[in-house]
């Protein structure tokens, strides 16, 4: 009982701490979108060869990124993995280090356009909090390693505003069981770190919907091939990460910050097109799910720049993950298949733009994280809507089972067994 309380005020101390930072971190990344947004503007009303000052402020976003992550190698990439390595004994906790690290290094890569997640840097930075905190409460290694699994979920629920997502997100994707003493420590993490970061940034949901009912469910056989057709995407988009990821880090003999300055220009080419093909997603899911109308033709072109742009900010390797990139790629796709199939049938099917577009966020984590649950409730909490949550879990189960089909991996063991390789070759050196 003494231990069980201790591991209750740890998680809430650091659920707190990591609450404030998290809700800091985000409130400094829309502040950097806005700015972002008006500086393109502003771009292109100048005389002359205006395109050449995003390129150049998105390349040196990413190799300032670049220079903390040689400060501190672990703020590399999302995190995710290396929290489900602590967990599972591959690798050492966190130190507190790691904190400012994530925090500046996400802030100049997300902030300056890359298309990178925000829930990379919260989670780690939650995992770090949680290892400290833990530390210094004398709690055993074996804690150590469990606070720090939770305050990851904590950071994740921080990151979407989503506190059953993510609790389900530990115990479903990191853990992969239901232990009692996790479950307690995940559950108090997340509650007060949401709580506080509300405080921060307003207590409402993430997205607002525009009023749509449920689906017929006569169309529950499209939203189950649409599901299908979601799996198939993921699968290619994890392997379309992987291979920007080895090709990149395949350039041995160029330095990293060279490697992220030139991602950043690409980045930034793309961002005087239109802003809103770079960044974390946020603002084109707003647009879709807020009933907005958006040529079939535009949508496609958001589509595909972003299916290429995210891989290929992700194999910069600066601080930054994959989830918040994915939920608007998702998003895309479900308008996208959407007009497409208005075009083939007779019947006007454009009511279900919106319930497609929510589904094809749910989907498309499921497909390519392999956390089915977690995304289903992360998109239902960051949307408050709940008409669609039936074609959700077919075309969610859909997409999963096409994923296993074609044997598709879950993205992060796939990045996890890499982070192994690149450790055993890096004490091969020392």
């Amino acid at each position: 009982m003494r231990g069980s309380l201790l591991i209750c005020v740890v998680a809430t101390v650091a659920g707190v701490a990591i609450g404030f930072i998290g809700g800091a971190f985000r409130w400094c990344l829309k502040a950097a979108e806005h700015l972002r947004v008006d500086f393109v503007d502003w771009a292109h009303r100048l005389p002359g060869p205006g395109w050449l000052l995003p390129l150049a402020a998105a390349a040196a976003g990413a190799t300032l990124a670049a220079l903390v992550v040689r400060w501190e190698p672990l703020a590399a990439g999302s995190g995710i993995q290396h929290v489900e390595a602590v967990f599972r004994g591959d690798a050492r906790p966190p130190l507190i280090r790691l904190l400012p690290a994530k925090f500046v290094g996400g802030l100049l890569a997300i902030g300056s356009g890359l298309v990178l997640g925000r829930e990379g840097p919260t989670v780690h930075m939650g995992a770090a909090i949680g290892a400290e905190t833990a530390r210094r409460a004398r709690l055993p290694d074996a804690e150590v390693r469990m606070m720090q699994t939770a305050l990851g979920g904590a950071g994740l629920a921080v990151a979407f505003n989503a506190p059953i997502g993510g609790t389900l997100f530990t115990l479903e994707e990191v853990t992969k069981s239901f232990r009692v003493k996790t479950v307690l420590a995940t559950l108090i993490g997340a509650s007060a770190a949401v709580g506080c970061s509300r405080l921060v940034l307003g207590n409402h949901p993430d997205f607002q919907v525009a009023p749509t009912g449920a689906p017929n469910l006569v169309w529950l056989p499209l939203f189950i091939a649409f599901g299908l057709l979601t799996g198939a995407l993921g699968a290619a988009y994890n392997r379309l990460v992987l291979w920007f990821v080895d090709h990149v880090a395949a350039l041995g003999r160029v330095p990293a910050p060279a490697k992220a300055a030139l991602i950043g220009a690409v980045i930034g080419l793309a961002m005087f097109v239109h802003p809103l093909t770079v960044g974390g997603g946020d603002p084109v899911s707003q647009l879709i799910l807020g009933g907005h109308h958006i040529l079939l033709s535009v949508v496609i072109g958001y589509l595909v720049v972003r299916l290429v742009a995210g891989p290929l900010s992700y194999s910069a390797a600066v601080p930054g993950g994959l989830f918040a990139p994915l939920l608007a790629v998702g998003a895309l796709w479900g308008l996208a298949f959407v007009g497409v199939f208005n075009l083939m049938w007779p019947t006007n099917a454009s009511s279900l733009a919106i319930p497609m577009a929510l589904v094809g966020m749910a989907a498309f984590f499921g497909a390519t994280v392999r956390a089915p649950v977690t995304g289903m409730v992360i998109v239902v909490e960051m949307t408050a809507t709940t008409t669609v949550i039936v074609p959700m879990m077919a075309a969610t189960a859909a997409a999963v089972l096409a994923a296993y089909l074609v044997r598709s991996p879950p993205i992060y063991d796939s990045l996890r067994e890499r982070m192994a390789v690149a450790a055993v070759i890096e004490d091969g050196r020392g």
